[in-house]
C-alpha cells in the first residue's frame, strides 16, 4: 500500500482525510513497514467504511489488517443510534465472537516437555477439531435456546467449569439481550452436535510458555511468570455465527436502499440501529456471542481433564477470555461529550484501561488483558489496555499477527507434513487432522506478530505484558 496516501500523524497511527462520500476521516495504527506490505484493498474497504450513514470519530484499522469481507479485518468502527448510524453484518464478521482465553498452569516448562507428546496426543483426541467436526454434547431445540440465552453462565450450570470462571470472562460470561427466537432454525441446526469442537482456519488451542516479560508488574498481576506455562484457546460460534453472519447480510442488501443507505460496496449491507432489521440482528448476533463463550467454556472442561490425567497438580484457571468479531453498545466520550455507541470491532479487540467500569474488580487497577495470537511456531502475546487507548481507537487493538498470503496462496507456498516436521524439530508439536490446514496456517502465511504487537504498543493501544512460545498447537 502507498504510504504517499497518507499523512502521519502520531507514532504508529497514519490518516487520510475525509474525500468524496467519505463521512470521517480514516485511520490505520502501524509502522511504514507494516502498511508498505497491506493489500490495497485494506485502503479500499476502510475508506469505505468511513462513507456509512452515523459514523462517529473515524474508520480505524488495527496493525494486523488486512482484506476481509466489507470491513477490512482489524476494522474498527462506531455508529450513533441519534445521527443514522447502523450496524453491518460485515462489520462484525462471519464467524462472530471468534475469541481467545488463556488459562494459568502453574506448572514449570519442564514439567509439560516431560509429557508433551502424550499431552499433544491426548488433547487431538478430546478436542475435535477440523471442517465439520461434531462433540459428543447433542443439544435438542429447548437446550439450544437456553445455551444461547446463557452462554458461558449455561456451560457452567451444565457442569462446564465452575462459577469463578464466570468472574474472568467479558460481561461475566453471557451478553444481555441475546434473542434466540431471531435465530433461524438453520443455524441453529448447524450448531447442535458443534458445540466442544474447535472448528477449522485459524483456530487452535496452544499450550505456550512464558518466554519473555515485559511489563513485571502487571504479569504478576495477572499471574503470568516467567518459565511457566499457559493454555490458548482461540475458536468462535462455529457454524451457527457463520449462517447469521450470511442470512442479515443478505437481508441488509435487500432492505438497504429503503432506508435511503447507499452502499459502495454490497459487502457493507448495514440496516439503522433502531431499524426492526438492526434490531433483529442485534439480538441474534448477541446470541452468537453467547454461543462462543459457551463453547470456550465446554472446551476449556475437557482441556482441564485431559491435564490433570497427565498433570494433576495443573491448575488451569483462567485469565481472562476475550472475544473479537462483535459489535457493543458502549458509551465513549467524543469531543467531551458522553455519547452511547455501536462499535463494531472486526478481527480487533476491546482493549480497556485502568478503571475502566466494564472491568471485573480484580481488573481495574491494571486494565484488561488483550490477548493476542500468533501462528504456529511463532509466538503469542499478553498486552494490556493502555490509559489513553479509549481516545484512539475506542478502547480497541489488534487480535493477532494478521494473513500475509490468503489460504489458496499458503497451500501452494508449503506442505502441511513439511510444515508439521519443521515445528517438530523447533520444539512444537502440531496436530490436525488435515495436513491441508497446517499448511493454510503455516507460520509464513502471517505477518511479523511481534512487529504487529510493537505497533500497537507504540500507538498508544496497547502495552506489551508477556511474549508466549507453542509448545503444542491443536489445529483444525
Amino acid at each position: 500500500m502507498d504510504l504517499g496516501r497518507f499523512e502521519q500523524i502520531g507514532p504508529c497511527a497514519w490518516r487520510v482525510a475525509p474525500t468524496g462520500a467519505m463521512r470521517v476521516p480514516a485511520v490505520i495504527f502501524a509502522d511504514a513497514a507494516l502498511i508498505g506490505a497491506m493489500d490495497d484493498k485494506v485502503f479500499q474497504q476502510l475508506t469505505n467504511v468511513a462513507t456509512l450513514p452515523g459514523i462517529v470519530r473515524a474508520a480505524y484499522a488495527m496493525p494486523d489488517a488486512h482484506w476481509g469481507y466489507g470491513f477490512p479485518i482489524g476494522g474498527v468502527a462506531a455508529f450513533d443510534a441519534g445521527a443514522g448510524g447502523v450496524v453491518s453484518a460485515g462489520g462484525v464478521g462471519f464467524d462472530i465472537s471468534c475469541g481467545v482465553r488463556t488459562m494459568l498452569s502453574g506448572l514449570r516448562l519442564a514439567d509439560v516437555m516431560a509429557v508433551q507428546h502424550k499431552l499433544a496426543d491426548d488433547l487431538a483426541r478430546t478436542i475435535p477439531a477440523g471442517v465439520g467436526s461434531t462433540g459428543r454434547l447433542r443439544l435438542d431445540a429447548p437446550t439450544t435456546d437456553a445455551m444461547l440465552a446463557g452462554g458461558a453462565r449455561w456451560a457452567v450450570g451444565e457442569g462446564y467449569g465452575d462459577a469463578d470462571d464466570l468472574t474472568r470472562i467479558e460481561d461475566g460470561g453471557c451478553v444481555a439481550d441475546a434473542r434466540p427466537d431471531q435465530v433461524s432454525d438453520r443455524a441453529k441446526r448447524r450448531q447442535r452436535d458443534e458445540m466442544g469442537t474447535l472448528g477449522s482456519g485459524n483456530h487452535y488451542l496452544e499450550v505456550q510458555a512464558i518466554t519473555e516479560v515485559f511489563d513485571s508488574a502487571t504479569a504478576t498481576a495477572f499471574g503470568l511468570r516467567q518459565g511457566e506455562v499457559v493454555v490458548t484457546i482461540h475458536c468462535g460460534s462455529r457454524g451457527l455465527g457463520h449462517q447469521i453472519g450470511a442470512e442479515f447480510l443478505r437481508d441488509m442488501a435487500v432492505a438497504a436502499p429503503g432506508h435511503g443507505i447507499h452502499l459502495p460496496d454490497r459487502e457493507l449491507a448495514c440496516a439503522p440501529i433502531d431499524s426492526d432489521l438492526g434490531r433483529r440482528y442485534l439480538g441474534a448476533m448477541r446470541a452468537a456471542i453467547n454461543c462462543a463463550l459457551a463453547n470456550r467454556q465446554i472446551l476449556t472442561h475437557l482441556t482441564r481433564k485431559v491435564f490433570r490425567h497427565h498433570l494433576p497438580e495443573a491448575r488451569l484457571d483462567l485469565l481472562y477470555d476475550v472475544s473479537h468479531n462483535t459489535l457493543r453498545a458502549e458509551t465513549h466520550v467524543v469531543d467531551g461529550v458522553s455519547r452511547a455507541l455501536h462499535v463494531h470491532r472486526k478481527g480487533a479487540t476491546r482493549a480497556l484501561g485502568p478503571g475502566h467500569p466494564d472491568l471485573p474488580e480484580r481488573l481495574r487497577a491494571t486494565g484488561q488483558p488483550v490477548l493476542i495470537g500468533g501462528s504456529m511456531g511463532t509466538a503469542s502475546y499478553v498486552l494490556v489496555g493502555t490509559a489513553d487507548g479509549e481516545a484512539k481507537a475506542f478502547g480497541s487493538a489488534c487480535h493477532g499477527a494478521g494473513r500475509a498470503l490468503s489460504r489458496h496462496a499458503a497451500t501452494r507456498q508449503f506442505q502441511g507434513r513439511a510444515v508439521a516436521e519443521a515445528l517438530a524439530r523447533l520444539g512444537t508439536l502440531v496436530r490436525s487432522p488435515s495436513w491441508r490446514g497446517i499448511a493454510e496456517e503455516a507460520p509464513g502465511a502471517y505477518k511479523d506478530v511481534s512487529a504487529v504487537v510493537l505497533a500497537a504498543e507504540r500507538a498508544g493501544l496497547a502495552r506489551r505484558v508477556a511474549r508466549l512460545a507453542p509448545l503444542i498447537s491443536v489445529k483444525g
